[in-house]
């Protein structure tokens, strides 16, 4: 079974601009994947408002019986989580590197245009081989 279900990316606006699906049951199809992430975006600006802690920069971890939902907000506002199996550990880590992947073979791309849909084959290769190394780091422990 994979730790790892799904990875979306979301930029500022909150528009679902890349989604990938790890998992083999229960596969989404695009509204319902447009849904989620225009869910998520909301439900983290608004814990943002309403956090009484001072300087709070949104939900970063939703516990649920089913899954955990971790996320990683950039400086620029753009969102990554991931959707993977209940108590997998060092999803912060994995969200940081696929944020460095973000900036090297993204942003970095000169045929990429901000806020649009990631379309970059580099990326692409690179994260499916990130999630890859975690799912194996993941079983060795």
């Amino acid at each position: 079974m994979a730790a790892i279900y799904s990875l979306y990316i979301i930029n500022k606006s909150g528009g679902l601009i890349y989604y990938k699906d790890y998992g083999s049951a229960g596969r989404m199809d695009t509204n319902d994947t447009l849904r989620v992430a225009s869910l998520w975006h909301s439900m983290h600006a608004i814990s943002q408002q309403l956090s009484p802690v001072s300087g709070c920069f949104g939900i970063e971890l939703l516990q649920a019986d089913t899954f955990d939902l971790n996320c990683f907000q950039s400086l620029t506002g753009t969102k990554f989580f991931v959707v993977s199996e209940p108590g997998t550990q060092h999803m912060e880590g994995l969200l940081k590197h696929i944020y460095e992947l973000y900036t090297d073979y993204v942003l970095k791309n000169p045929f990429y245009e901000m806020e649009m849909p990631i379309r970059c084959e580099l990326f692409d290769i690179n994260l499916t081989q990130a999630v890859q190394k975690d799912r194996v780091a993941l079983l060795a422990r």
